[in-house]
């Protein structure tokens, strides 16, 4: 009668790496306030004291998966932000973070959920905020260009990277049309409402005052 092996103990590098991947499932599914060290360590087949003497605990396993995250996403925004064109730009955006979503969605639903209160990780908030600094830089050029005011090329960033994130989250859920159609429209809004954009505009209703900052 053959014996069983007996299965081979994990290296300490492996057993992490288990760790990570089974808490990001559990992020992405339930969020950070959803989610126990108990569960984390159940799944994994280990006590918690294992799980608390890789991390230190909840918050510093979140850490690390959001970091991982974070880092990938940001790898493909920056990769995709070569073009000096604001058009090409916004396109480029728009289609990498649809990109990012479509290969790796519980990464992104563990982005763009509320950090947990105190945490020094970087968010999606920040990811954002990156990518809009990059757009901001050729927004004041175009304005200048265009004689408009190029103090305001920082809100209009915001804006168009703001549009382009929260489309995504939508898409992150329906998944249709398919992300080619979404850039596509996303970059025909924003894109043909800059090129007809007034230089002291005012809202419909509120008499002559411009919007200035």
């Amino acid at each position: 009668m053959a014996t069983k092996k007996p299965r081979s103990r994990m290296t300490g590098a492996e057993r992490r790496e288990q760790l990570i991947e089974v808490a990001r499932s559990l992020f992405a599914e339930r969020g950070f306030d959803g989610t126990a060290v108990e569960e984390v360590a159940a799944r994994a087949g280990v006590s918690k004291p294992v799980v608390y003497e890789h991390f230190g605990g909840k918050e510093g396993l979140y850490a690390v998966v959001v970091d991982r995250e974070v880092t990938q996403l940001l790898t493909m925004m920056r990769g995709s932000l070569t073009s000096v064109h604001s058009h090409e730009l916004l396109a480029d955006s728009a289609v990498a973070l649809l990109d990012f979503i479509e290969s790796n969605p519980d990464g992104f639903r563990i982005l763009v959920r509320d950090s947990p209160v105190g945490a020094s990780t970087s968010t999606f908030k920040s990811i954002i905020g990156d990518v809009a600094s990059r757009v901001e830089g050729i927004l004041v050029q175009k304005f200048t260009e265009k004689e408009l005011d190029p103090k305001v090329a920082p809100m209009y960033a915001q804006m168009l990277v703001g549009m382009v994130a929260m489309v995504g989250q939508w898409w992150l859920d329906t998944r249709r049309p398919a992300k080619e159609i979404v850039a596509a429209h996303l970059v025909n809004l924003a894109w043909n409402g800059l090129s007809g954009m007034e230089r002291s505009p005012v809202l419909p209703g509120s008499g002559d005052a411009p919007a200035t900052p």
